[in-house]
């Protein structure tokens, strides 16, 4: 039987491709719609962070324990990429000294923890797929949040709170974006286990979807809170910043040149200070579900 000429053979390029159905479930969760109409509360930030820190320092572990494998090697960048100490600093700040003794893993968390762990042992190479799904999402959506967030939620212009999406290691994230991507993509694989990180992609998305349900029911039981947010704006009132560097807007037109509906609405929320916290929820949440179609 012929292979289809049109078929991507590009890992990267597979994983656009693999990924895409999935992707639109995710954003049709309820987590997602519920923050569409502006049902996120700020303690939900603080808990996408704590799962973020277990799900990192499982993953940066497992990278670091498999750093010498064949198909990690090309791809371990330790001093540009982990997160795990950047995490940290953050729950330091939003929870204090005692941090550890004050934040737990969820169950969702959990199961995405053990299966980067199995993963890890049994077959390294999948392990391709959360890295490239987290990191090149950090990389592609952390400014935008970093802006969004310290202004939102007053936080101090040093940048306490917002060192997860601080990249010292990195001075170009488009530079090395697509040097990530490169490397990925000469990565001596086989078909079959092309399609295998492709398969443990969409179960990357999956288990991010299972993590935004337990943050749905954490908002139902969370009163209001009325953060007094600084507004957005420019000297005149203008809305400030580029849509094209919304992560969202780039993904949708580097997939397909589509709709930028998503963006649009992110920017509408910015216009009241309610609007902002949702926002940097929301990216910090998704920001991962957006790199597969960045270019």
């Amino acid at each position: 039987m012929s292979s289809d000429p049109h078929r991507p053979t590009d890992l990267s390029e597979m994983l656009a491709a693999g990924t895409k159905e999935v992707h639109e479930k995710a954003e049709n969760t309820e987590f997602v719609k519920d923050f569409l109409r502006g049902r996120i509360r700020k303690e939900l930030f603080k808990l996408g962070h704590v799962a973020l820190y277990f799900t990192y320092s499982a993953m940066e572990e497992e990278m670091e324990r498999n750093k010498d494998h064949p198909d990690l090697a090309a791809l371990y960048f330790p001093h540009e990429l982990h997160r795990r100490d950047a995490l940290a600093r953050d729950l330091q700040y939003f929870y204090g000294e005692d941090w550890q003794d004050q934040v737990r893993v969820s169950p969702a968390t959990q199961r995405y923890v053990e299966r980067i762990q199995q993963i890890g042992r049994d077959q390294p190479a999948l392990l391709v797929a959360h890295a490239y799904t987290r990191y090149m999402g950090d990389l592609s959506g952390g400014q935008v949040l970093r802006k969004v967030a310290q202004r939102a939620m007053k936080l101090p212009p040093t940048g306490e709170g917002l060192n997860f999406y601080q990249f010292d290691g990195i001075h170009s994230a488009k530079a090395f974006k697509q040097l990530y991507r490169s490397r990925m993509n000469e990565l001596e694989l086989d078909s079959h286990t092309k399609q295998k990180i492709v398969e443990e992609a969409v179960l990357a998305f999956q288990f991010n979807m299972e993590i935004f349900g337990e943050l749905e029911e954490v908002g139902k039981t969370l009163q209001d809170d009325d953060l007094d947010a600084a507004p957005v704006h420019g000297a005149h009132g203008e809305m400030q910043g580029d849509i094209s560097q919304c992560p969202y807007y780039a993904a949708k037109m580097a997939a397909s040149g589509g709709s930028s509906y998503i963006c649009q609405m992110a920017m509408t929320m910015l216009k009241n200070p309610s609007g902002q916290v949702i926002l940097a929820a929301w990216i910090a949440a998704l920001a991962g579900l957006a790199a597969w179609y960045l270019m």
